[in-house]
């Protein structure tokens, strides 16, 4: 059938104009909410532009139960750790052997017991000198002996210990400790106690003969006339810290045999006495070369330790030579005090900021030669 030319130019006309009408209208993807009005012209967006708009990838969120809090390291004498709960604040656990107090050891950034740096002297006497060698020094109950002797530093502890028909030998704690320096004496000790209760204060302090009796609180402390001997409270009850401006600074703790430690080694502890003894850490400021003693002989320029390494249990011989008659006598074998200090003015070892391979650092600290 022929199409009239009119009817053809008609039908081209509308083509045309159907086209023209597409091409004026940008049609947008279906995800797009916005058109471009017909009358505006499309711009293409910036290289700049596109990158400042382009949405942030979201960033995967720890789950808070996975994220760790590394220990804020404060100044050491911050990181005292005086009881289990300001411990956990820090982000630290005590040792089990030291689970009511420890320190936290700034170079190795882990908690540790007194017991266990250099200067302790703490159970069934065990020793740690200045080399960091551990030992044992049994002595004899109920006896006196020299633990420190120099120039102006003098100290004896008095045993105490049980021994039965079954022991070789004494078992043995440091009961008490006197400290004779300057013209000063100080006497340290645990009272025999039946039942422990840690609540209750076991220790015994003078000064110079006269008693100190300090509040029952945690910081309680008391300054010598003179203001260059102070005893401070670590806790409220059972631990102290004796310090003696430029000669030495002992913190001592009063602990029990318990019946479990009985059980397990055996001490046959009754309930008439629980053995309550002293822990003890030095800390030496000022000593001279030929300072003696248990444990002041560690600290000599010419020491050589005696004990026989890689056993259980070394021990530390000598009592002869370490005896005292009483808890203030200097008259042991290898007594050194005068009361002057002149011998460690002249030949004095300063122990001051002393960095060990094994971690342990600090004044009155030294490493193994």
């Amino acid at each position: 059938m022929k199409l009239s030319r009119t009817r053809v130019t008609a039908v081209i006309l509308l083509l045309v104009l159907a086209v023209a009408e597409a091409a004026a209208v940008d049609y947008t993807t279906p995800g797009d909410q916005t058109t471009t009005s017909p009358t505006t012209p499309h711009k293409e967006p910036k290289d700049s532009d596109v990158s400042s708009k382009e949405p942030k990838e979201p960033k995967d969120k720890e789950p808070k139960s996975l994220k760790t809090r590394s220990p804020k390291i404060r100044n050491p004498k911050s990181l005292k750790i005086r009881s289990p709960k300001s411990l956990k604040r820090r982000g630290f656990t005590c040792p089990a052997a030291c689970a009511d107090t420890c320190q936290v050891d700034c170079v190795t950034c882990s908690p540790v017991c007194d017991c266990n740096k250099p200067g302790a002297v703490c159970q069934d006497p065990r020793f740690v000198g200045a080399d960091g060698i551990t030992f044992y020094f049994h002595g004899k109950k109920d006896q006196d002996f020299c633990l420190v002797s120099d120039s102006n530093l003098h100290i004896n502890a008095h045993f105490i210990g049980k021994r039965t028909a079954t022991m070789g030998r004494d078992f043995t704690w440091v009961q008490a400790l006197g400290l004779l320096f300057n013209n000063h004496k100080i006497y340290l000790g645990a009272q025999k106690t039946a039942t422990w209760n840690d609540a209750i204060d076991r220790i015994s302090l003078s000064f110079d003969g006269q008693p100190i009796d300090l509040p029952e609180e945690e910081g309680a402390s008391w300054q010598s006339p003179a203001g260059d001997v102070s005893i401070t409270r670590a806790r409220a009850t059972n631990a102290v810290v004796i310090e003696a401006e430029g000669n030495f600074k002992i913190k001592a703790v009063v602990v029990p045999i318990t019946e479990k430690d009985s059980l397990i080694h055996k001490y046959g502890v009754t309930q008439e006495d629980c053995l309550a003894h002293l822990d003890l850490s030095f800390k030496f400021k000022s000593l001279s070369r030929q300072v003696n003693g248990v444990l002041g002989q560690t600290y000599a320029s010419n020491y050589v330790s005696r004990v026989k390494m890689g056993v259980a249990m070394p021990v530390l011989g000598g009592e002869k030579e370490f005896h005292s008659s009483s808890i203030f006598a200097t008259d042991c074998a290898v007594a050194r005090f005068n009361g002057s200090g002149i011998e460690s003015s002249e030949e004095s070892i300063e122990f001051a900021d002393l960095n060990c391979a094994s971690g342990f650092s600090g004044r009155g600290v030294v490493c193994k030669r």
